[in-house]
Order: C-alpha cells, then sequence, then structure tokens
C-alpha cells in the first residue's frame, strides 16, 4: 500500500506541475528598444547584435550609410553603433547626417586599434558619445554601457559639412532646386477651336429672312390662282 500511495502521490504531482499555467511576457513594439548597427564588418556586426540581443534590445543592421539613415529616420533608434568603412557614404558623413536629423542621437563608432587616432577625430566631429576597439567583446560594451547614456556631447563636424564634404552640399541645393517649367508651345501650334456659336447665329439670320418670303411668295400665288390669273395643269 505505502508503494502504491507514494507512486500515486508522484504521478500527481507531475500531472499538477505539467499543468501549470505559462506567463509569457509580451513587450509592447513602443517599448521595444531599438539599436542601429550601421557596420561594414559582418563578425563585428553579428557580434554587437548578439549582445544586444542578450540585453533585450532589437538591432537593425546595414552595411550602407543612405540606408543607415533612413533606418534611422524610420525607427528612431536608441543608439547608433558605426564604422568608418560604409558604402555609399562613410561613417563620418553618416553620423553628421544623423545628427543633423536628430540632435539627441547616441552615436557609438566602432574601430580598430590601428585606426584609433584617425577615429577619435571622427568621434569629436560628430558628437559621439563613445568609441569601441575590435576585437569586440560583451566585457567591453559593459565596461563602457552606462557612459553612452550621458549627455550627449555637440557635433561640430555639422558647422563644416559642408566645407569637408561639398559634394553633398551640391546635391542637397539639386534636390531643392524645383524641376523648370516646360516652354509653351508657339501660337500656331494650338488647337484652332470652331466658332459654333457664331455658325448657329448665321443659320437663324438666313432661317429668319427665308420664312418670311417663302410665306409672302405662297399668300401671293394662292390669290392669283384664286383671282384665275393662271391655272394650274
Amino acid at each position: 500500500m505505502a508503494i502504491r500511495f507514494h507512486i500515486r502521490l508522484v504521478s500527481d504531482t507531475v500531472l499538477f506541475l505539467n499543468n501549470t499555467l505559462s506567463v509569457y511576457v509580451i513587450m509592447d513594439s513602443e517599448d521595444q528598444k531599438i539599436a542601429l548597427i550601421a557596420i561594414s564588418n559582418p563578425i563585428t556586426s553579428g557580434r554587437i547584435s548578439t549582445i544586444m540581443k542578450e540585453k533585450n534590445w532589437l538591432s537593425k543592421k546595414t552595411s550602407d550609410g543612405d540606408k543607415a539613415v533612413d533606418i534611422y529616420v524610420k525607427y528612431k533608434p536608441k543608439i547608433v553603433f558605426i564604422s568608418i568603412n560604409l558604402s555609399t557614404i562613410n561613417g563620418h558623413v553618416t553620423a553628421l547626417e544623423i545628427r543633423e536629423i536628430d540632435a539627441n542621437a547616441r552615436i557609438i563608432f566602432i574601430t580598430s586599434k590601428t585606426r584609433i587616432s584617425k577615429v577619435e577625430d571622427i568621434a569629436y566631429s560628430a558628437g559621439a558619445v563613445g568609441i569601441l576597439t575590435t576585437p569586440l567583446t560583451k566585457s567591453k560594451v559593459n565596461e563602457k554601457w552606462n557612459s553612452f547614456f550621458l549627455e550627449i556631447p555637440e557635433a561640430h563636424g555639422l558647422a563644416d559639412l559642408d566645407v569637408l564634404y561639398p559634394e553633398i552640399a551640391h546635391n542637397k541645393q539639386i534636390e531643392k532646386i524645383p524641376p523648370p517649367i516646360p516652354p509653351l508651345p508657339p501660337l500656331s501650334q494650338f488647337p484652332t477651336i470652331p466658332n459654333v456659336q457664331q455658325e448657329k447665329k448665321i443659320k437663324r439670320r438666313w432661317f429668319r429672312i427665308v420664312l418670311p418670303l417663302f410665306i409672302i411668295i405662297s399668300s401671293i400665288l394662292y390669290f392669283l390662282l384664286k383671282l384665275e390669273y393662271f391655272e394650274l395643269n
């Protein structure tokens, strides 16, 4: 009896555990924190994406500078990881354009140790909140994580953007200029519009003249016929 009771107790306990309700936490899309990863190296990009996923962040990845700006406009990410070598436009211009769109953009430059001095100048120009060097590790991100959310520096390079990259300013001016109005065709090419009203007026005049004449002539012929001035054979 003791053995049977013990087995039954375990069985009931297992059934109870199997029937327990599972609780799922669904995060609203508005509360989901998004990180933009604009990095040309897929290994580094994937590594950052994994680290941000562990922090419950959603990542949007690209290696194209223009697309990075478009993604920022669409999703308004809380933080941006960016490298210098991007297609279309480089990381410096991409960062400046993002800062031009949003003065509160938090930008972090990713670079190798050999290029750190150059990236420090670019980070100062774009007003970046930090720099991370490769190879990237979780400990490196966590070490500087809190500093990424401190006061955002001023983007000093925005004032010199047109001087540093004049082709960008030129392209923006072209976009603002509206297309020229096509020239009007010469007067000889305009189609002639028939004067319908004038033709109707002429027809009415002829009708008013001919009808009374017809009535008068018909009346005269009738009276002459009655008076037997002539006969109809």
